[in-house]
């Protein structure tokens, strides 16, 4: 009995998972080299020429166009682990690829996919119960091992040349932004400027927003600034409704305009009467209030993004008003100085000199528009390790030597599991060695000698021995001061391992109909849902699934 439309593709069995399973390990693979302090970068080109150079994992993702269904599973995992962790996209992958690789070979001995996932599962829930009791406690106080955090995400990547500096400023910027509600890295803006050196990187403690004052005779700086916020329009007031107004005299005419300037000095006046000397609107300013604010030597800015408002308000301690009728003296906020800069040949208003203030701005710099985005990749990652640090104290060495201490303690787990998740469990100690041994080919050092020589310190006791990609030697991790949070190791892990099994259980690969959600036809009662068996035919949508991406 035939189900399916002529058009459409179905695989089974061992052909689905074999396909799957190559889809996942051509991902991994396609990241693999990028690992490490001495990973390569990828070029990105699209249709229209347009280049991305990167050694970020999930940029790389992001950008590859991937049509295999399986693939995509595996570059979810990297953006998973870029949304919990902001780091370890990478190494997430490659761990997700490997473990498709072992399954793949315990498929051919015929153990079967749910037994694998068990033992996967049983293997993944260990390693985090052994991660956890080795990690190292960090208190928000340490600052030193916080910078050695930052520099660490920051190592292989294009911002390395002078990491020392760029960990330092994001260790300000977290610790700045950092409130009793938690730490939004939001809060930290990054502005992009092309020219000069990444040496030449600065943090603003406050906003830069990319605007300039609106009217030529306000002055380009205001020390001691009371600036207010207003979310509306220093305009002319509309009628709700479309209003005609019929005039039968030049004087009604002139009585109408003036009747309009009174409002918008009306307006002016009220940011004077409350001390206002900086004042950003979120819509348009009309030119006769813009000529009242400037003879009241006033600095103004028109069309800020209520993003913009938002963080002034954090930097500065003022309020986002609706109404001008409704502002008062406590709404302002206070900045040491804002004015108008010159930076990168651009004109923008810098709101400095502001007292802790809890939004704050990073200058990253750079010969080329390529090497700033690089290092605004590498700011993002360092950012996000240095919250997870704070946010939950607990760090692990890096090198390497987490994934090895996971192997040799997975294994000697591995005799206490019966069955044959036993062979999984196995399996999955056998994948980790992945990591360390991508360190080693990374950095043209021999993977068999780097394992042998890392197993014999970890058989020792060493938990923080690990893999000096530099000089080739097994050093330890935490003196040297490469370390990083240990939810990087404990999210790829999950999300690796769920990824993995997600993608072994499916043995058939069916073409469907609209999966939306939506209906078949106009009778809501008698359609069956889409991807029910009425709407599986008529789909050649999965093109390109033979090959992996």
């Amino acid at each position: 009995m035939i189900i399916l439309g002529e058009d459409s593709q179905r695989t089974q069995g061992k052909d689905a998972q074999s396909m799957n399973i190559t889809a996942g390990k051509a991902v991994a693979e396609a990241v693999r080299t990028t690992l490490g302090p001495k990973g390569m970068d990828k070029m990105l080109v699209d249709n229209s020429g347009e280049v991305v150079v990167t050694n970020d994992g999930v940029t790389i993702l992001k950008e590859m166009d991937i049509d295999h269904p399986a693939a995509n599973m595996i570059v979810e995992v990297s953006e998973t682990q870029e949304d919990e962790v902001g780091d370890g996209t990478t190494t997430a992958v490659v761990i997700a690829g490997e473990l498709l690789d072992q399954a793949e070979d315990l498929i051919e001995q015929d153990v079967h996919a749910t037994t694998i996932a068990q033992g996967f599962r049983q293997a993944a829930e260990k390693a985090k119960e052994v991660l956890e009791g080795d990690a190292i406690d960090v208190s928000e106080d340490d600052r030193e091992t916080l910078v050695k955090i930052a520099s660490t995400a920051m190592t292989g990547k294009g911002a390395e040349s002078a990491k020392d500096l760029l960990a330092e400023l994001v260790v300000d910027s977290v610790l700045a932004v950092a409130d009793d509600d938690g730490i939004d890295t939001d809060n930290v803006s990054i502005e992009k400027v092309v020219g000069g050196s990444i040496d030449n990187s600065e943090l603003v403690e406050g906003v830069i927003v990319d605007k300039e004052r609106v009217h030529e005779n306000m002055p380009y700086m205001v020390e001691d600034a009371n600036v207010a916020l207003f979310d509306g329009a220093l305009e002319v007031r509309e009628t709700e409704i479309d209003a005609e107004v019929n005039v039968t005299d030049p004087d009604q005419l002139q009585q109408f305009l003036d009747q309009e300037e009174k409002q918008l000095k009306e307006m002016v006046d009220q940011l004077v009467d409350v001390g206002a000397d900086v004042v950003f609107v979120g819509d348009g300013i009309d030119d006769m209030a813009q000529h009242y604010l400037a003879k009241e030597g006033i600095l103004a800015v028109r069309r800020a993004k209520s993003s913009d408002l938002k963080r002034l308000a954090r930097a500065t301690g003022g309020s986002v008003v609706g109404s001008l009728d409704d502002i008062e003296a406590d709404d302002l906020g206070f900045a040491g100085s804002v004015g108008q800069k010159d930076i990168g040949g651009d004109e923008r208003i810098f709101v400095e000199d502001v007292e802790e203030a809890k939004s704050v701005t990073l200058i990253l710099r750079g010969g080329t528009d390529h090497v700033v985005d690089e290092v605004e990749r590498a700011i993002d990652d360092s950012l996000g390790v240095v919250r997870t640090t704070l946010e939950d104290g607990k760090v692990l060495p890096g090198g390497g030597s987490p994934e090895t201490e996971l192997s040799l303690q997975l294994r000697e787990f591995a005799d206490s599991v019966g069955g044959r998740e036993q062979l999984a469990v196995e399996a999955f100690a056998e994948a980790l060695d992945v990591i360390p041994r991508t360190l080693a080919e990374n950095a043209g050092l021999d993977p068999i000698d780097s394992l042998v020589d890392l197993r014999a310190r970890h058989d020792g006791g060493e938990f923080g021995a690990g893999l000096d990609a530099y000089t080739g030697e097994v050093i330890d991790m935490e003196e040297e001061g490469v370390v990083e949070p240990l939810r990087v190791k404990t999210q790829a892990i999950e999300s690796a391992t769920e990824a993995a099994v997600m993608i072994l259980r499916i043995d058939d690969v069916i073409a469907a109909g609209d999966l939306t959600g939506g209906q078949t036809g106009d009778d809501d009662d008698d359609d069956m849902p889409a991807g029910g068996a009425g709407g599986m035919g008529g789909m050649g949508g999965m093109g390109g699934m033979g090959g992996a991406m």
